[in-house]
């Protein structure tokens, strides 16, 4: 029970609402005393919001939504976030030829293409104010999509778990890296047998906590559950009075429990998303042996990212027609986890995500919408409006301190304006 974790560009209602807000920055922003005709004068509007709404999202911060729930409960569906380009350094665009304001496909079509390949550029990267780190919630482009430009393919939204040259490995649910156990994102979730007395689970207190992907069998109910839900939920479990046992469902290692969907999906490697690795995440540089076993982890990078012929004859390995038995790596690469483990499809399933796919670090949530609630008041998640993300899910929310501010400026400016009129005459 995998799900892809996406994170799709601002929808269209949004993007008008920002492009009107950039747009009428023209007029309060221009000081030219000459008399244009309207057209002239709106077209010069149009123009100035696409190019600064275009160098903006580009350059310096770009807006995402959570559409899936595979980076439950740290990011919840409904989420609207701002992504850094800065943090790690803005990508140049690769396929600079495209449509303003969408991603990959022309707006209410599902397949025109919104951008064009006769002109491309090489993978280039500004200079940012860090690197990506252990824990960081990153944005990136699905590297799986070999049919489109790298800068096109599907925007997806992972925690980094391994950086280049950490080594990693999964055992038993739980994460190492380079053989300690690695930081646990505090609202991460597992999958967890629940058993009642055989009498159901109120769906207001599941609601309550934040338990919402919940499966049995409604026809031979005999109080069993399945649910995804965090170690403190699983603790709140426990002290319902028909509650009988709250037990992780994990996968056990061995080669009877391997998973064929698992990465590098290899009868050499029987690993499932409770038991993975050890696996060396590639760095720049660095070189690593190869072999007839560990060639098919590394095969993808070596061919698909970093454009290399390769084959394998009489256990033999050949890079561009030459013998090898060990490789450099050009690029740095990053293992992505979601932090709803089982239910999330990420690099357990992939593999490595190339830093040419690199996107953004998500830094700031701005408005949060509670799909499944009908009241509009309730449908805002009000203590998650301007709280930024962080390793272990999001700080307090900013919202009142912001909302304070804006009400301060908004007076002080009624006030100015009020004394520059002139005294009216008795």
């Amino acid at each position: 029970m995998s799900e892809k974790a996406s994170a799709k560009s601002t929808p269209i209602w949004l993007q008008i609402i920002l492009g009107l807000i950039t747009f009428g920055l023209y007029f309060l922003l221009k000081k030219s005393d000459v008399k244009k005709s309207i057209t002239r004068e709106w077209s010069e509007a149009i123009l100035f919001a696409v190019i600064a709404a275009t160098l903006i999202r580009t350059f310096l911060i770009e807006a995402f939504t959570i559409p899936t729930s595979s980076m439950e409960k740290s990011l919840l569906i409904g989420d609207f976030l701002f992504v850094s380009k800065v943090s790690y350094g803005a990508r140049i665009p690769m396929t600079p030829i495209s449509f303003p304001f969408v991603h990959h496909t022309m707006p209410f079509t599902d397949s025109v293409k919104s951008y064009s390949e006769s002109v491309k550029f090489p993978y280039l990267r500004l200079p940012g104010f860090g690197k990506i780190k252990n824990n960081d919630v990153v944005v990136f482009n699905y590297p799986m999509e070999d049919f489109r430009p790298v800068d096109k393919q599907e925007n997806y939204i992972k925690r980094c778990v391994a950086i280049p040259g950490d080594s990693l490995e999964v055992k038993d649910a739980v994460l190492y890296i380079n053989g300690k156990i690695a930081e646990k994102p505090e609202k991460m979730q597992l999958n967890h047998y629940v058993k009642t007395d055989g009498s159901p689970l109120n769906p207001d207190a599941l609601r309550k906590l934040g338990i919402t992907e919940i499966k049995f069998d409604p026809d031979n109910f005999a109080g069993d559950y399945q649910m995804l839900c965090t170690a403190e939920n699983a603790e709140k479990l426990k002290e319902f009075g028909n509650v009988q046992k709250v037990i992780p469902i994990l996968e056990k290692s061995g080669p009877q429990n391997a998973d064929p969907k698992i990465y590098p999906q290899s009868n050499l490697f029987l690993y499932n998303v409770d038991n993975f690795g050890p696996i060396y995440i590639p760095q720049e540089g660095k070189s690593i042996s190869l072999n007839a076993r560990n060639i098919s982890l590394y095969k993808r990078v070596i061919t698909v990212y970093e454009h290399n012929e390769l084959e394998v004859k009489d256990s033999v390995i050949f890079i561009n027609q030459k013998p090898a038995t060990s490789y450099i790596f050009k690029m740095n690469y990053y293992f992505m986890m979601g932090d709803n483990r089982h239910n999330s499809l990420d690099s357990r399933f992939w593999g490595f995500v190339p830093e040419d796919h690199i996107v953004g670090k998500a830094v700031f949530i701005w408005l949060s919408l509670d799909n499944l609630e009908g009241n509009i008041f309730k449908k805002i998640r009000w203590n998650r409006l301007f709280t930024s993300i962080n390793n272990n899910g999001i700080s307090g929310s900013y919202f009142m301190p912001i909302a304070i501010l804006v009400l301060i400026g908004y007076g002080v400016s009624f006030y100015m304006n009020r004394k520059k009129q002139p005294a009216k005459k008795k």
